[in-house]
């Protein structure tokens, strides 16, 4: 999966929350997906973002690839972190969207997948934590 944390020129960071009938829902998470078949990240990451938020990516940059273990399934993600985007993000499967300060991202309630995420972003972009 692609996942990726949007930027503003405050330096917030865009999450979106899990909709109803989905795994996890009602819990937060960095906007993203899976990739199709024969599909690269970036290819990936520009397609879900449009498809999800109806943007295009100008300039994103990889940082970090881990995999988590939930009880019931496995995920491997590919963080980014998108500096650059045209358009205005924008619900468009219906899950709410919230920008965060960097440095309150932990006080949300953050899918566990995506926790060692945001301290990375803290460290770049001069969060707290």
């Amino acid at each position: 999966m692609v996942v990726a944390a949007l930027v503003d020129a405050a330096g917030r960071v865009l999450i979106a929350e899990r909709p109803a009938g989905k795994p996890l829902e009602g819990r937060w998470e960095f906007p993203g997906g899976k990739l199709a078949a024969g599909e690269t990240r970036e290819a990936a990451l520009q397609r879900e973002l449009q498809e999800e938020l109806g943007i295009e990516v100008r300039k994103a940059e990889f940082v970090m690839e881990l995999v988590h273990v939930y009880p019931d399934r496995e995920v491997e993600l590919a963080f980014h972190v998108v500096t650059e985007f045209l358009g205005e993000p924008q619900s468009l499967d219906g899950q709410a969207l919230r920008w965060v300060p960097v440095d309150h991202l932990q006080r949300e309630d953050i899918l566990e997948a995506d926790l060692p995420f945001i301290e990375t972003l803290q460290r770049r972009l001069g969060g707290a934590g």
